[in-house]
């Protein structure tokens, strides 16, 4: 089984989005979309998925779910828009929990719930689901987050944050709950899948020269991956991982993205002059 897949690239802040569907006029499910939000101002608009919605409406598809691989730090989602423009139900996996008590304090979350109920679906550990005809699986792929998921359908896979490009490597797991052991298990997980096997990152930091990409394949990786290639020993990837994350600066839109996607893409509700508030708490990362 070959599903067709749409990607679309964010350049703000390097996200891939996806379609999944089997053929025009089916039922499809909607990876990983992006609300765009400019920090310095704090304006919210839907460019990038009002992309996706004019793909859809297009190619006369049915949305069933809008699926989410992880809690994103790096950009808002914009599965609740979606979802009043075209329905389906916001699907992420039921780790999330594990994330929003983590963090709880840091946002003083005292009056939101912490068992995802914020969502439509929690996936469990290798699920099945549908996607219209097309079988679905939900992959536990924990390391960069507890609550990660990758989603298989037919022979491509949407990988969410557990690898990148072979050229750019992995994810970082320096997160609350995240654990570069558990990423290394993880992503040979996935690289375990036939050679041929279609891999979709959700992310793209090309180097200098090259052009955005977000589509290889398990062989690909095998060979090529800076991080985790053959032959790279879970010792090894674990030094090279925690030591390169001692070095990373915190996601500029971890704030804002955190508080919103904890709860499925919602944003806070209006104080009473009308304005939707987020909170910036000092001195806690």
């Amino acid at each position: 089984m070959k599903p067709e897949i749409q990607g679309f690239f964010d350049p703000t802040t390097s996200t891939v989005s996806y379609v999944v569907y089997e053929a025009d006029g089916s039922e499809c499910a909607i990876v990983d979309s992006v609300l765009d939000y400019d920090p310095k101002s704090g304006r919210t608009s839907t460019t990038a998925a009002d992309k996706i919605i004019a793909f859809v409406r297009e190619h006369q598809l049915k949305v069933s779910w809008l699926l989410e691989t992880h809690a994103h730090a790096d950009h808002l989602s914009a599965a609740p828009y979606l979802q009043e423009k075209l329905g389906g139900r916001i699907g992420i996996g039921a780790g999330i929990c594990k994330v929003q008590h983590a963090f709880s304090a840091i946002f003083n979350r005292k009056d939101e719930k912490e068992d995802g109920s914020q969502f439509g679906h929690l996936f469990e550990a290798d699920e099945v689901f549908m996607i219209g005809k097309l079988e679905a699986r939900a992959l536990h792929v924990p390391g960069h987050t507890p609550a990660d998921m990758a989603y298989q359908v037919g022979d491509a896979v949407f990988v969410g944050d557990t690898m990148f490009m072979p050229d750019v490597g992995s994810a970082r797991c320096d997160f609350p709950g995240g654990c570069a052991g558990d990423l290394y298990k993880s992503v040979h997980r996935l690289l375990s899948m036939p050679p041929e096997t279609r891999l979709f990152m959700c992310h793209d930091y090309p180097p200098a020269g090259r052009e955005p990409r977000w589509e290889v394949t398990v062989a690909e990786q095998r060979a090529a991956n800076i991080h985790i290639r053959d032959g790279v020993s879970e010792e090894e990837f674990v030094a090279m991982r925690t030591k390169r994350d001692a070095t990373l600066q915190m996601p500029v839109l971890i704030l804002p993205a955190i508080q919103v996607n904890l709860s499925a893409g919602h944003l806070p509700e209006a104080e009473d002059n009308g304005v939707r508030y987020l909170k910036i708490p000092i001195n806690a990362l």
